[in-house]
């Protein structure tokens, strides 16, 4: 339409209306345009929806078909390209991707987030000049116009590529993914990148606290679920199983879950249920590197040197240079205890690549467990000063610095590292015990050692942890071996109810000796079986035997075949059942010492250590694992029927009512005779009711039905307590007594009998007592006064000599005559040392007489008026003069 533009005020108007009317129509013609374009773009946005669901759901062929589309259509959305890339990452088309991102690169030229992306690509291929060119161009970008990145998703970009250029880690968290969450806190990817940073510094408790923060604004984005998975691993293994279980549910194809069940299958030895997911993780992705790199695990386990090398070969077709492939190896060999090896492969790595911290942390934990320790120790503040933000390099620098400070005992069978002040006190002991617990076991086992082994005592439990796992945690280990080195917790570290340390100690040397037997290569409950054993076999105390608990588990059909013993350890369900995986593999030992004999087993670890797999060496030499699993679960059972066979436990009537009820509880009992806990609650009631010679007579009852309970619940300790309150002391002593032959921990007991047997002098029973108790706590004054007295009378002296040294070191009330003790009986030896001692008294308490005498001898100034009787108490009248060193 044509409009004439006039002169004159009319014109002047027209022109105006003819402007406004011209103005219209294209505003009009601009809005049609837009609602022509809105319908495709609406659609497409619908379509992008569908993509995103398309990869979250492990659908990576249609994803990019929809994006393929998209992309075709000209979108001006990067979403589309990056989605694409992404799925064709997913199914292994790396070069793939890398397209997808070079055309994203040149069309989206300001965006970070796509150049990150092509970057990381370049990375996974080993582009690394073509990664490092990318990265300096994101770099620029920021510097040259930081304001345009500054929004959530871009600040969480930003800190990628920090970290990728070395930049401080804690600075990234907290002026980056912590401003990006604060900015939006929906913007889930910042929760994701803020949790992989705290699971690659090892640090899982951060890690799952950021996961979990993402899940609540989307409980079922798979990257989020797979890290809190991750984070779990360590700590809560059930959570862990429950929350992959819920990620493929979502995905069925995410690579990273299906992996992860594979890795737990290979520990629990169920190598054909590890097979299976590693095949369909290559179904997906066939050069998924560490799909290949698992495999090459499984070759190595199962002695197969030229598939191992085969599978590595494959893992490292997309990168041949990939550190991660060979540190993912060595990793998971270490795991199975396979630590040369597992420390050959980190430095295949490193070799890669120098730099790669993941292998250099795992080399230097490797090293420490090897006994390498000045290698070890040096690397892990290589690490540290490189990665400050490292969790397990800050705890183990840390830690050094404590260990610093602890005493070495040293012979040419043992390296002994323990805390200065406890080595002073039982640190003999120590090596006495190691040194008869290699004449007993590698003698019986056939083995020679060719060097020292290595045991570290740690008074603090946070410090073994440490030490052993390289995190705080493992609350429940009581020692770990690694080979030809011993990790323990030390009385000091488990409170008020420590467990026998003699028997840990054993029971860690055991394990000294089979796996050096096996070359490290044999299974887990195996030589945890063999232990537990081997503690029995040394005192009938030590170790674990049958209980209520047990019998029942295995009645109920709790036994876990032979053949899958290992995974029974893994992920128990309670302590309870961790308790009882140690206790069946004795059993299982037992049965097969008994069965087949000493010589059989001892076969078995032979194949083991040529690499034998564990069925196939029980099947050489005992017989078809179906016939061996059947015969032990009968062997099992008789046992389990033999514990109390004409008690009752279970019953679902004996109810909290009755218990509570004394009428009901007196009317169950008539009805129960038999049933043991029964009689345990009313005994007890009958106690309270003060009828004491009611309840003996119960509790005598229930010990008859189960004469080998133990605990500070158990008839027995119920029995002794009610002879004690009732003045029974010989009734008491006999009853302590036997729970003292059944319980190798009951420090309580062992107290009491001291206490009793110092009132009769018995002092044979003193110092049998004083033993016991020093195996569990030797850290208390009282045992080593009480043994003290005990050789004295008995004629030890230098068992008394040694106690009353250990005693100087203690905090005891009475210094000046523990130190005069000891001078006396050193001087009665001629030692030299018997005048410090003196000295040290009369430091104590300047006027105690009988010091002054016998300095006055030693130093033969003057002749003794009178000979002092042996730890004779000074005069009343001077009160500054110590009292007799006396229970």
């Amino acid at each position: 339409m044509a409009f004439v533009v006039r002169s004159g005020s009319r014109g002047n108007r027209l022109g105006s209306d003819t402007f406004r009317t011209d103005a219209f129509l294209s505003t009009l013609a601009c809005l049609l345009g837009i609602l022509l374009f809105l319908i495709p773009a609406t659609a497409r946005a619908a379509d992008l929806k569908a993509c995103r669901d398309h990869v979250r759901h492990g659908r990576y062929a249609d994803a990019i078909k929809e994006a393929d589309a998209a992309i075709e259509d000209g979108t001006y959305l990067d979403d589309w390209y990056l989605l694409k890339a992404k799925a064709h990452t997913a199914i292994g088309q790396d070069n793939e991707a890398i397209k997808v991102l070079d055309a994203a690169a040149l069309r989206f030229s300001l965006s970070i987030l796509v150049r990150h992306t092509q970057f990381e690509a370049y990375e996974r291929v080993g582009r690394k000049h073509d990664a490092l060119l990318v990265l300096e161009r994101i770099n620029r970008m920021i510097v040259a116009a930081p304001w345009r990145y500054s929004d959530s998703e871009e600040l969480v970009t930003q800190g990628r590529v920090a970290l990728a250029m070395g930049a401080d880690a804690r600075q990234v968290l907290e002026l980056l993914y912590d401003r990006a969450i604060k900015l939006d806190p929906e913007n889930t990817d910042a929760y994701l990148a803020s949790g992989q940073l705290a699971l690659d510094k090892n640090d899982d408790a951060e890690a799952a606290r950021a996961f979990e923060r993402g899940l609540r604004h989307d409980a079922e984005h798979p990257d989020l679920l797979f890290g809190l998975a991750q984070a779990l691993a360590s700590s809560d293994g059930p959570r862990t199983a429950e929350t992959l279980d819920k990620l493929l549910e979502i995905n069925p194809n995410y690579a990273g879950a299906l992996l992860m069940q594979a890795d737990h299958f290979i520990d629990s030895e169920r190598y054909e249920h590890a097979v299976e997911l590693l095949d369909k993780v290559l179904a997906v992705n066939p050069i998924e590197p560490s799909a290949w790199a698992y495999f090459a695990v499984l070759a190595h386990l199962d002695a197969d040197a030229i598939g191992e090398h085969e599978y590595r070969d494959f893992a490292l077709r997309r990168r041949a240079d990939d550190p991660a492939v060979d540190h993912l190896i060595g990793r998971k060999l270490s795991r199975n205890y396979r630590f040369s090896e597992g420390a050959a492969y980190q430095r295949a790595a490193l070799a890669m690549q120098a730099n790669y911290l993941p292998a250099r942390k795992q080399l230097a934990q490797d090293l420490l467990r090897l006994g390498n320790v000045e290698e070890g120790w040096k690397l892990v503040h290589a690490v540290y000063e490189d990665d400050g933000y490292d969790v397990v390099a800050f705890n183990l620098v840390t830690l050094h610095d404590r260990m610093a400070e602890f005493t070495t005992l040293r012979d040419d069978d043992f390296i002994v590292r323990m805390s200065a002040s406890e080595a002073k006190i039982y640190g003999r002991r120590v090596m006495a015990l190691l040194h008869r617990a290699k004449r007993a076991l590698c003698d019986k086992y056939g083995l020679t050692l060719d060097g020292p082994v290595t045991v570290e005592i740690f008074p603090d439990q946070k410090d073994f942890a440490i030490r052993t796992f390289g995190l705080p945690g493992g609350v429940g280990y009581l020692g770990v071996c690694f080979g030809n080195v011993v990790t323990a917790n030390s009385p000091a570290s488990q409170g008020a109810s420590p467990s026998n340390w003699e028997a840990v100690l054993w029971h860690e040397f055991c394990h000294v000796v089979t796996l050096n037997l096996t070359n490290n290569k044999m299974p887990r409950w195996l030589s945890e079986g063999i232990s537990v054993y081997e503690e029995k076999q040394a005192n009938k105390t030590w170790g674990q035997a049958m209980n209520a608990r047990y019998r029942k588990m295995i009645m109920d059909g709790e036994l876990t075949p032979i053949s899958r013993l290992s995974a029974a350890f893994l992920r128990p369900k309670s302590g309870l059942h961790l308790n009882f995986a140690y206790y069946e593999s004795s059993l299982v030992v037992e049965y097969m010492i008994q069965e087949f004999g000493l010589e059989k087993l001892r076969a078995v670890l032979q194949d083991l250590g040529k690499g034998i797999y564990i069925n196939q060496a029980i099947e050489n030499h005992m017989g078809p694992m179906k016939q061996i699993d059947k015969a032990f679960d009968d062997f099992a059972r008789k046992r389990a029927e033999q514990l109390a066979p004409g008690a009752t436990f279970e019953d679902e009537a004996f109810t909290r009512d009755v218990q509570r009820d004394p009428d009901a509880l007196k009317q169950w009992v008539e009805d129960h005779p038999s049933h043991y806990p029964g009689l345990r609650v009313y005994a007890s009631w009958l106690a309270s009711q003060e009828r004491y010679d009611e309840a003996v007579a119960v509790l005598t009852k229930a010990i008859e039905l189960y004469p080998t309970e133990t605990g500070g619940g158990s008839a027995y300790a119920m029995l002794a307590q009610l002879y004690r309150e009732l003045g029974k002391t010989e009734l008491e002593r006999k009853t302590l007594q036997t729970i003292a032959t059944l319980d190798a921990d009951a420090v309580d007991v062992y107290m009491r009998l001291m206490e009793l047997a110092t009132e009769a002098e018995q002092w044979s029973a003193v110092r049998d007592h004083a033993q016991q108790m020093l195996a569990v706590n030797p850290l208390l004054p009282e045992p080593h006064r009480r043994l003290a007295r005990a050789a004295e009378e008995l004629g030890e002296h230098d068992t008394a000599i040694d106690a009353y040294r250990t005693l100087v070191t203690l905090d005891t009330p009475d210094p000046a005559g523990v130190h005069f003790a000891l001078a006396r009986l050193l001087h009665a030896k001629d030692d030299p040392s018997a005048k410090r001692h003196l000295l040290k008294a009369l430091e104590e308490a300047p006027r105690y007489r009988d010091a002054h005498r016998m300095l006055l001898q030693i130093t033969k100034q003057v002749e003794p008026q009178e000979k002092p009787e042996k730890s004779q108490a000074p005069p009343p009248a001077e009160p500054d003069e110590p009292k007799r060193p006396s229970p």
